[in-house]
Protein backbone atom coordinates (compact mmCIF):
# COMPACT_ATOMS: atom_id res chain seq x y z
CA UNK A 1 0.00 0.00 0.00
CA UNK A 2 0.99 3.55 -0.47
CA UNK A 3 1.47 6.02 2.32
CA UNK A 4 -1.38 8.15 3.46
CA UNK A 5 -1.66 11.82 2.67
CA UNK A 6 -1.32 14.21 5.58
CA UNK A 7 -3.93 16.55 4.18
CA UNK A 8 -7.29 17.02 5.80
CA UNK A 9 -9.16 17.28 2.51
CA UNK A 10 -9.47 14.90 -0.42
CA UNK A 11 -6.93 15.08 -3.21
CA UNK A 12 -8.69 16.55 -6.23
CA UNK A 13 -6.50 14.51 -8.56
CA UNK A 14 -7.82 11.35 -6.91
CA UNK A 15 -11.47 12.22 -7.44
CA UNK A 16 -12.06 9.05 -9.47
CA UNK A 17 -10.73 6.83 -6.68
CA UNK A 18 -13.57 5.50 -4.49
CA UNK A 19 -13.72 6.98 -0.98
CA UNK A 20 -14.42 4.82 2.07
CA UNK A 21 -15.49 6.62 5.27
CA UNK A 22 -14.78 5.16 8.72
CA UNK A 23 -17.53 6.13 11.15
CA UNK A 24 -18.66 5.15 14.62
CA UNK A 25 -18.84 6.31 18.22
CA UNK A 26 -15.67 7.38 20.09
CA UNK A 27 -13.00 4.93 21.27
CA UNK A 28 -13.98 1.92 19.15
CA UNK A 29 -10.72 1.90 17.15
CA UNK A 30 -11.57 3.95 14.06
CA UNK A 31 -8.17 5.67 13.97
CA UNK A 32 -6.35 2.38 14.64
CA UNK A 33 -8.17 0.88 11.64
CA UNK A 34 -7.27 3.92 9.52
CA UNK A 35 -3.59 3.53 10.48
CA UNK A 36 -3.72 -0.20 9.70
CA UNK A 37 -5.24 0.38 6.26
CA UNK A 38 -2.89 3.19 5.27
CA UNK A 39 0.22 1.81 7.01
CA UNK A 40 0.85 5.15 8.69
CA UNK A 41 0.53 6.76 12.07
CA UNK A 42 -1.26 9.75 10.56
CA UNK A 43 -4.24 9.33 12.89
CA UNK A 44 -3.66 9.81 16.61
CA UNK A 45 -4.50 6.71 18.62
CA UNK A 46 -5.19 7.13 22.32
CA UNK A 47 -7.31 5.17 24.78
CA UNK A 48 -9.43 8.28 25.23
CA UNK A 49 -12.69 9.12 23.50
CA UNK A 50 -12.80 12.11 21.21
CA UNK A 51 -9.16 12.08 20.12
CA UNK A 52 -10.10 12.53 16.45
CA UNK A 53 -12.30 15.57 15.81
CA UNK A 54 -11.57 16.35 12.16
CA UNK A 55 -11.41 14.26 9.03
CA UNK A 56 -8.16 12.56 8.07
CA UNK A 57 -7.62 11.26 4.51
CA UNK A 58 -5.28 8.55 3.31
CA UNK A 59 -4.70 6.16 0.37
CA UNK A 60 -4.30 2.43 0.10
CA UNK A 61 -3.79 -0.18 -2.59
CA UNK A 62 -5.32 -3.63 -2.22
CA UNK A 63 -5.15 -6.47 -4.74
CA UNK A 64 -4.07 -4.10 -7.48
CA UNK A 65 -6.90 -1.62 -6.82
CA UNK A 66 -6.67 1.87 -5.33
CA UNK A 67 -8.98 3.18 -2.60
CA UNK A 68 -9.12 6.34 -0.51
CA UNK A 69 -9.95 6.26 3.23
CA UNK A 70 -11.27 9.02 5.49
CA UNK A 71 -11.17 8.77 9.29
CA UNK A 72 -13.83 10.77 11.14
CA UNK A 73 -14.50 11.98 14.64
CA UNK A 74 -16.58 9.92 17.02
CA UNK A 75 -20.34 10.44 16.87
CA UNK A 76 -22.50 10.90 19.98
CA UNK A 77 -19.51 11.33 22.27
CA UNK A 78 -18.91 13.58 25.26
CA UNK A 79 -17.70 16.55 23.24
CA UNK A 80 -17.92 20.07 24.69
CA UNK A 81 -21.23 21.64 23.73
CA UNK A 82 -19.65 23.97 21.19
CA UNK A 83 -17.71 21.15 19.43
CA UNK A 84 -20.40 18.49 19.20
CA UNK A 85 -22.29 20.00 16.24
CA UNK A 86 -19.04 20.69 14.41
CA UNK A 87 -17.89 17.08 14.75
CA UNK A 88 -21.26 15.79 13.57
CA UNK A 89 -21.24 18.16 10.60
CA UNK A 90 -17.74 16.99 9.60
CA UNK A 91 -18.80 13.34 9.81
CA UNK A 92 -21.93 14.00 7.75
CA UNK A 93 -19.82 15.68 5.07
CA UNK A 94 -17.53 12.64 4.95
CA UNK A 95 -20.55 10.33 4.69
CA UNK A 96 -21.96 12.36 1.81
CA UNK A 97 -18.61 12.30 -0.02
CA UNK A 98 -18.06 8.56 0.50
CA UNK A 99 -18.87 5.65 -1.81
CA UNK A 100 -19.10 3.17 1.09
CA UNK A 101 -19.08 3.31 4.90
CA UNK A 102 -17.18 1.25 7.46
CA UNK A 103 -19.28 1.35 10.65
CA UNK A 104 -16.81 0.49 13.42
CA UNK A 105 -18.17 -0.95 16.67
CA UNK A 106 -16.52 -2.40 19.78
CA UNK A 107 -16.58 -6.18 19.56
CA UNK A 108 -16.02 -6.55 23.29
CA UNK A 109 -18.76 -4.17 24.46
CA UNK A 110 -21.36 -5.41 22.01
CA UNK A 111 -23.89 -3.02 20.47
CA UNK A 112 -24.61 0.03 22.64
CA UNK A 113 -27.35 2.66 22.61
CA UNK A 114 -25.14 5.12 20.64
CA UNK A 115 -24.41 2.36 18.12
CA UNK A 116 -28.15 1.91 17.48
CA UNK A 117 -28.56 5.69 17.04
CA UNK A 118 -25.68 5.82 14.55
CA UNK A 119 -27.08 2.77 12.71
CA UNK A 120 -30.41 4.58 12.31
CA UNK A 121 -28.59 7.55 10.76
CA UNK A 122 -26.54 5.34 8.42
CA UNK A 123 -29.60 3.44 7.22
CA UNK A 124 -30.86 6.71 5.78
CA UNK A 125 -27.62 7.14 3.80
CA UNK A 126 -27.47 6.03 0.18
CA UNK A 127 -24.07 4.35 0.56
CA UNK A 128 -23.54 0.66 1.40
CA UNK A 129 -22.57 0.05 5.04
CA UNK A 130 -20.14 -2.59 6.32
CA UNK A 131 -20.19 -3.27 10.08
CA UNK A 132 -16.66 -3.76 11.46
CA UNK A 133 -16.50 -5.39 14.91
CA UNK A 134 -13.11 -4.26 16.21
CA UNK A 135 -11.09 -5.79 19.07
CA UNK A 136 -12.21 -9.24 17.95
CA UNK A 137 -9.00 -10.72 19.38
CA UNK A 138 -9.90 -9.67 22.94
CA UNK A 139 -11.53 -12.11 25.35
CA UNK A 140 -14.87 -13.56 24.25
CA UNK A 141 -15.57 -10.95 21.58
CA UNK A 142 -16.36 -13.69 19.06
CA UNK A 143 -19.28 -14.83 21.23
CA UNK A 144 -20.94 -11.42 20.86
CA UNK A 145 -20.59 -11.17 17.11
CA UNK A 146 -24.18 -12.23 16.35
CA UNK A 147 -25.51 -9.39 18.52
CA UNK A 148 -24.44 -6.86 15.88
CA UNK A 149 -27.00 -8.22 13.40
CA UNK A 150 -29.45 -6.18 15.47
CA UNK A 151 -28.01 -3.00 13.95
CA UNK A 152 -29.85 -3.86 10.75
CA UNK A 153 -26.95 -4.55 8.36
CA UNK A 154 -25.34 -7.61 6.80
CA UNK A 155 -22.86 -9.82 8.61
CA UNK A 156 -20.40 -7.99 10.88
CA UNK A 157 -16.70 -8.36 10.07
CA UNK A 158 -14.57 -9.29 13.10
CA UNK A 159 -11.16 -7.57 12.96
CA UNK A 160 -8.29 -6.52 15.16
CA UNK A 161 -7.13 -3.11 13.93
CA UNK A 162 -4.08 -3.29 16.21
CA UNK A 163 -2.89 -6.76 15.16
CA UNK A 164 -4.34 -6.88 11.62
CA UNK A 165 -6.46 -10.02 12.00
CA UNK A 166 -9.45 -10.05 9.66
CA UNK A 167 -8.46 -6.86 7.81
CA UNK A 168 -7.62 -8.68 4.57
CA UNK A 169 -11.05 -10.37 4.46
CA UNK A 170 -12.66 -7.00 5.18
CA UNK A 171 -10.88 -5.39 2.23
CA UNK A 172 -11.81 -8.31 -0.02
CA UNK A 173 -15.47 -7.64 0.72
CA UNK A 174 -15.04 -3.88 0.33
CA UNK A 175 -13.71 -4.46 -3.19
CA UNK A 176 -16.86 -6.41 -4.02
CA UNK A 177 -18.93 -3.37 -3.04
CA UNK A 178 -16.62 -0.66 -4.42
CA UNK A 179 -14.19 -2.13 -6.98
CA UNK A 180 -11.67 0.72 -6.87
CA UNK A 181 -9.51 1.76 -9.81
CA UNK A 182 -6.51 -0.17 -11.18
CA UNK A 183 -3.11 0.48 -9.63
CA UNK A 184 -1.19 2.90 -11.84
CA UNK A 185 1.84 0.72 -12.49
CA UNK A 186 -0.19 -2.03 -14.18
CA UNK A 187 -2.74 0.25 -15.83
CA UNK A 188 -0.05 2.29 -17.60
CA UNK A 189 1.11 -0.66 -19.73
CA UNK A 190 -0.95 -3.81 -19.57
CA UNK A 191 1.26 -5.64 -22.09
CA UNK A 192 2.60 -9.15 -21.52
CA UNK A 193 6.39 -8.94 -21.49
CA UNK A 194 8.10 -12.10 -22.72
CA UNK A 195 11.86 -12.65 -22.45
CA UNK A 196 13.47 -15.28 -24.68
CA UNK A 197 16.66 -16.49 -22.99
CA UNK A 198 19.16 -19.32 -23.25
CA UNK A 199 22.73 -20.18 -24.09
CA UNK A 200 24.26 -18.88 -27.34
CA UNK A 201 23.33 -20.63 -30.58
CA UNK A 202 20.27 -22.50 -29.34
CA UNK A 203 17.96 -20.82 -31.85
CA UNK A 204 16.51 -17.91 -29.90
CA UNK A 205 16.55 -15.49 -32.83
CA UNK A 206 15.10 -18.06 -35.21
CA UNK A 207 12.33 -18.70 -32.68
CA UNK A 208 11.57 -14.96 -32.63
CA UNK A 209 11.44 -14.92 -36.44
CA UNK A 210 9.08 -17.89 -36.43
CA UNK A 211 6.79 -16.20 -33.90
CA UNK A 212 6.66 -12.94 -35.84
CA UNK A 213 6.56 -14.67 -39.23
CA UNK A 214 3.00 -15.87 -38.78
CA UNK A 215 0.00 -13.71 -39.65
CA UNK A 216 0.00 -11.25 -36.76
CA UNK A 217 -0.08 -7.47 -36.49
CA UNK A 218 3.29 -6.03 -35.48
CA UNK A 219 2.68 -2.80 -33.61
CA UNK A 220 6.28 -1.61 -33.33
CA UNK A 221 9.85 -2.87 -33.48
CA UNK A 222 13.09 -1.56 -31.99
CA UNK A 223 16.01 -3.02 -33.98
CA UNK A 224 19.48 -3.76 -32.63
CA UNK A 225 22.56 -5.90 -33.17
CA UNK A 226 22.96 -9.53 -32.17
CA UNK A 227 24.41 -8.36 -28.84
CA UNK A 228 21.41 -6.13 -28.09
CA UNK A 229 17.98 -6.90 -26.75
CA UNK A 230 15.37 -6.35 -29.45
CA UNK A 231 11.92 -5.46 -28.15
CA UNK A 232 9.03 -6.08 -30.53
CA UNK A 233 5.42 -5.30 -29.65
CA UNK A 234 2.87 -7.46 -31.45
CA UNK A 235 -0.68 -8.71 -31.08
CA UNK A 236 -1.74 -12.30 -30.59
CA UNK A 237 -5.41 -13.26 -30.30
CA UNK A 238 -6.37 -9.91 -28.85
CA UNK A 239 -3.41 -9.64 -26.46
CA UNK A 240 -0.47 -7.24 -26.75
CA UNK A 241 2.89 -8.89 -26.12
CA UNK A 242 6.37 -7.39 -25.89
CA UNK A 243 8.89 -9.87 -27.22
CA UNK A 244 12.45 -9.47 -25.96
CA UNK A 245 15.18 -11.33 -27.85
CA UNK A 246 18.22 -11.39 -25.57
CA UNK A 247 21.91 -12.07 -26.09
CA UNK A 248 23.03 -15.55 -25.05
CA UNK A 249 23.86 -16.02 -21.39
CA UNK A 250 27.09 -17.85 -20.53
CA UNK A 251 28.67 -18.85 -17.25
CA UNK A 252 29.98 -15.77 -15.48
CA UNK A 253 33.55 -17.10 -15.50
CA UNK A 254 33.51 -17.42 -19.29
CA UNK A 255 31.98 -14.06 -20.11
CA UNK A 256 34.40 -11.81 -21.95
CA UNK A 257 34.99 -8.28 -20.77
CA UNK A 258 33.30 -5.40 -22.55
CA UNK A 259 30.40 -5.76 -24.93
CA UNK A 260 29.54 -9.39 -24.22
CA UNK A 261 29.48 -8.85 -20.47
CA UNK A 262 27.07 -5.98 -20.98
CA UNK A 263 24.89 -8.15 -23.20
CA UNK A 264 24.63 -10.72 -20.38
CA UNK A 265 23.58 -7.96 -18.01
CA UNK A 266 20.92 -6.89 -20.51
CA UNK A 267 19.64 -10.45 -20.71
CA UNK A 268 19.38 -10.70 -16.92
CA UNK A 269 17.59 -7.35 -16.82
CA UNK A 270 15.16 -8.71 -19.42
CA UNK A 271 14.38 -11.60 -17.06
CA UNK A 272 13.91 -9.13 -14.21
CA UNK A 273 11.28 -7.13 -16.12
CA UNK A 274 9.54 -10.07 -17.80
CA UNK A 275 6.18 -11.60 -17.00
CA UNK A 276 7.02 -14.88 -18.71
CA UNK A 277 10.46 -16.26 -19.66
CA UNK A 278 10.97 -18.72 -22.51
CA UNK A 279 14.13 -20.72 -21.75
CA UNK A 280 15.24 -22.15 -25.08
CA UNK A 281 16.98 -25.55 -24.96
CA UNK A 282 18.68 -27.16 -27.96
CA UNK A 283 17.53 -30.77 -28.19
CA UNK A 284 20.88 -31.67 -29.74
CA UNK A 285 22.85 -30.50 -26.67
CA UNK A 286 21.04 -32.14 -23.84
CA UNK A 287 20.51 -30.14 -20.67
CA UNK A 288 23.71 -28.37 -19.69
CA UNK A 289 24.45 -26.98 -16.24
CA UNK A 290 24.15 -23.50 -17.69
CA UNK A 291 20.54 -24.16 -18.66
CA UNK A 292 19.73 -25.08 -15.08
CA UNK A 293 21.58 -21.96 -13.90
CA UNK A 294 19.35 -19.77 -16.06
CA UNK A 295 16.23 -21.58 -14.84
CA UNK A 296 17.41 -21.05 -11.28
CA UNK A 297 17.79 -17.31 -11.88
CA UNK A 298 14.27 -17.15 -13.34
CA UNK A 299 12.95 -18.99 -10.28
CA UNK A 300 14.71 -16.56 -7.93
CA UNK A 301 12.95 -13.69 -9.69
CA UNK A 302 9.60 -15.53 -9.46
CA UNK A 303 8.80 -15.12 -13.14
CA UNK A 304 6.68 -17.29 -15.37
CA UNK A 305 8.77 -19.98 -17.07
CA UNK A 306 8.36 -22.27 -20.08
CA UNK A 307 11.10 -24.73 -21.04
CA UNK A 308 11.21 -24.59 -24.86
CA UNK A 309 12.90 -27.51 -26.61
CA UNK A 310 13.75 -25.94 -29.97
CA UNK A 311 14.98 -27.52 -33.22
CA UNK A 312 12.71 -30.48 -32.55
CA UNK A 313 12.56 -31.14 -36.29
CA UNK A 314 16.20 -32.29 -36.07
CA UNK A 315 15.52 -34.94 -33.45
CA UNK A 316 16.42 -38.42 -34.67
CA UNK A 317 13.53 -40.17 -32.93
CA UNK A 318 10.43 -38.00 -32.97
CA UNK A 319 8.53 -40.71 -31.09
CA UNK A 320 10.82 -40.18 -28.11
CA UNK A 321 9.20 -36.85 -27.17
CA UNK A 322 7.59 -38.25 -24.00
CA UNK A 323 10.88 -39.77 -22.85
CA UNK A 324 12.71 -36.53 -23.56
CA UNK A 325 10.09 -34.57 -21.60
CA UNK A 326 10.60 -36.90 -18.65
CA UNK A 327 14.35 -36.25 -18.79
CA UNK A 328 13.70 -32.51 -18.81
CA UNK A 329 11.33 -32.82 -15.86
CA UNK A 330 13.93 -34.80 -13.94
CA UNK A 331 16.75 -32.37 -14.62
CA UNK A 332 14.58 -29.37 -13.80
CA UNK A 333 12.88 -30.93 -10.79
CA UNK A 334 13.60 -27.76 -8.79
CA UNK A 335 11.05 -26.00 -11.07
CA UNK A 336 8.49 -28.80 -11.51
CA UNK A 337 5.82 -26.18 -12.19
CA UNK A 338 7.48 -25.09 -15.48
CA UNK A 339 5.82 -26.73 -18.53
CA UNK A 340 7.85 -28.19 -21.41
CA UNK A 341 7.04 -27.20 -25.00
CA UNK A 342 8.51 -28.59 -28.23
CA UNK A 343 8.98 -26.23 -31.17
CA UNK A 344 10.58 -26.00 -34.57
CA UNK A 345 11.45 -22.56 -35.87
CA UNK A 346 11.85 -24.06 -39.36
CA UNK A 347 8.46 -25.77 -39.67
CA UNK A 348 6.55 -23.56 -37.20
CA UNK A 349 5.59 -26.58 -35.13
CA UNK A 350 4.40 -25.69 -31.64
CA UNK A 351 4.66 -21.90 -32.09
CA UNK A 352 0.95 -21.13 -31.67
CA UNK A 353 0.65 -23.48 -28.70
CA UNK A 354 3.66 -21.78 -27.14
CA UNK A 355 2.06 -18.34 -27.45
CA UNK A 356 -1.27 -19.56 -26.10
CA UNK A 357 0.51 -21.01 -23.09
CA UNK A 358 2.45 -17.78 -22.59
CA UNK A 359 -0.77 -15.74 -22.47
CA UNK A 360 -2.31 -18.28 -20.07
CA UNK A 361 0.63 -18.08 -17.65
CA UNK A 362 0.54 -14.28 -17.72
CA UNK A 363 -3.07 -14.52 -16.62
CA UNK A 364 -2.19 -17.00 -13.87
CA UNK A 365 0.30 -14.48 -12.48
CA UNK A 366 -2.54 -11.97 -12.02
CA UNK A 367 -4.72 -14.47 -10.15
CA UNK A 368 -5.97 -13.35 -6.74
CA UNK A 369 -7.12 -15.71 -4.02
CA UNK A 370 -9.57 -14.75 -1.31
CA UNK A 371 -7.93 -14.75 2.09
CA UNK A 372 -10.49 -17.05 3.65
CA UNK A 373 -9.99 -19.67 0.91
CA UNK A 374 -6.22 -19.41 1.21
CA UNK A 375 -6.31 -19.97 4.96
CA UNK A 376 -8.56 -23.00 4.56
CA UNK A 377 -6.09 -24.61 2.15
CA UNK A 378 -3.06 -23.90 4.35
CA UNK A 379 -4.75 -25.16 7.52
CA UNK A 380 -6.00 -28.28 5.72
CA UNK A 381 -2.47 -28.93 4.46
CA UNK A 382 -1.02 -28.58 7.97
CA UNK A 383 -3.64 -30.95 9.38
CA UNK A 384 -2.88 -33.55 6.71
CA UNK A 385 0.89 -33.25 7.14
CA UNK A 386 2.21 -31.45 10.19
CA UNK A 387 5.54 -29.61 10.22
CA UNK A 388 8.67 -31.26 11.64
CA UNK A 389 9.83 -30.60 15.20
CA UNK A 390 12.95 -28.40 15.37
CA UNK A 391 14.70 -28.02 18.72
CA UNK A 392 11.59 -29.33 20.49
CA UNK A 393 9.42 -26.69 18.83
CA UNK A 394 6.94 -26.85 15.96
CA UNK A 395 5.96 -24.35 13.32
CA UNK A 396 2.52 -22.79 13.64
CA UNK A 397 0.98 -20.89 10.75
CA UNK A 398 -1.41 -18.43 12.33
CA UNK A 399 -2.61 -16.53 9.29
CA UNK A 400 -2.00 -16.41 5.53
CA UNK A 401 -2.77 -13.72 2.96
CA UNK A 402 -1.88 -12.94 -0.64
CA UNK A 403 0.09 -9.71 -0.65
CA UNK A 404 0.76 -9.16 -4.36
CA UNK A 405 0.21 -10.45 -7.87
CA UNK A 406 2.71 -10.71 -10.71
CA UNK A 407 4.44 -12.45 -9.06
CA UNK A 408 1.87 -14.07 -6.78
CA UNK A 409 3.19 -13.38 -3.28
CA UNK A 410 1.88 -15.07 -0.13
CA UNK A 411 2.67 -13.94 3.39
CA UNK A 412 2.37 -16.51 6.17
CA UNK A 413 2.38 -15.21 9.74
CA UNK A 414 3.98 -17.82 11.98
CA UNK A 415 5.13 -18.26 15.56
CA UNK A 416 8.81 -18.36 14.51
CA UNK A 417 10.18 -18.13 10.92
CA UNK A 418 13.29 -20.06 12.03
CA UNK A 419 11.08 -23.18 12.33
CA UNK A 420 10.29 -23.17 8.58
CA UNK A 421 12.22 -26.11 7.10
CA UNK A 422 12.90 -25.75 3.37
CA UNK A 423 11.08 -29.01 2.64
CA UNK A 424 7.99 -27.85 4.50
CA UNK A 425 8.11 -24.51 2.70
CA UNK A 426 8.08 -26.44 -0.57
CA UNK A 427 5.21 -28.61 0.68
CA UNK A 428 3.03 -25.61 1.52
CA UNK A 429 3.91 -23.97 -1.80
CA UNK A 430 2.90 -27.12 -3.67
CA UNK A 431 -0.40 -27.28 -1.79
CA UNK A 432 -1.20 -23.69 -2.76
CA UNK A 433 -0.20 -24.38 -6.37
CA UNK A 434 -2.37 -27.48 -6.56
CA UNK A 435 -5.39 -25.85 -4.93
CA UNK A 436 -5.38 -22.70 -7.05
CA UNK A 437 -3.63 -23.83 -10.27
CA UNK A 438 -0.49 -21.68 -10.17
CA UNK A 439 1.37 -23.88 -12.66
CA UNK A 440 3.74 -22.05 -14.99
CA UNK A 441 4.84 -19.27 -12.68
CA UNK A 442 7.16 -18.79 -9.76
CA UNK A 443 5.47 -17.70 -6.55
CA UNK A 444 6.90 -16.08 -3.44
CA UNK A 445 6.36 -17.44 0.05
CA UNK A 446 7.22 -14.98 2.82
CA UNK A 447 7.19 -16.15 6.45
CA UNK A 448 6.80 -13.44 9.05
CA UNK A 449 6.64 -13.55 12.81
CA UNK A 450 3.10 -12.70 13.86
CA UNK A 451 4.17 -9.61 15.78
CA UNK A 452 6.00 -8.10 12.79
CA UNK A 453 4.19 -5.14 11.25
CA UNK A 454 6.26 -4.36 8.18
CA UNK A 455 4.08 -5.57 5.34
CA UNK A 456 3.29 -3.59 2.22
CA UNK A 457 -0.37 -4.55 2.72
CA UNK A 458 -2.57 -4.96 5.78
CA UNK A 459 -1.96 -8.18 7.69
Amino acid sequence: MTDASDSTAPDKTAAAVPLIAIVGRPNVGKSALFNRLTRTRAALVEDLPGTTRDRNYGDLEWRGRRLRIVDTGGLLGDEPEELGPLVREAVERAINEADALLFVVDGVDGPTAPDYEIAEMLRRAAQPVVVVANKADVGRAADRLDEFYGLGFDKPHPVSAIHGAGVADLLDDVLEIVPGVPAEERAADGKIRVAIVGRPNVGKSSLVNAILGEQRTIVSSIPGTTRDSIDTVFEFEGHELVLVDTAGIRRRGRVERGVERHSVQRAERAIDRADVVLLVIDQGELLTSQDTHIAGYVQEQARGLILVVNKWDLAEERAARADFARQVDHRYRFVPWAPVMFTSAVSGEGIRDLLELTVHIAGVRERRIRTSELNRVVQRAMTAHGPPTIHHRRLKVLYTTQAEVSPPTFVLFVNDPALVHFSYRRYLENQIREAFDFDGTGIRMIFRKRSEDRLEVPA
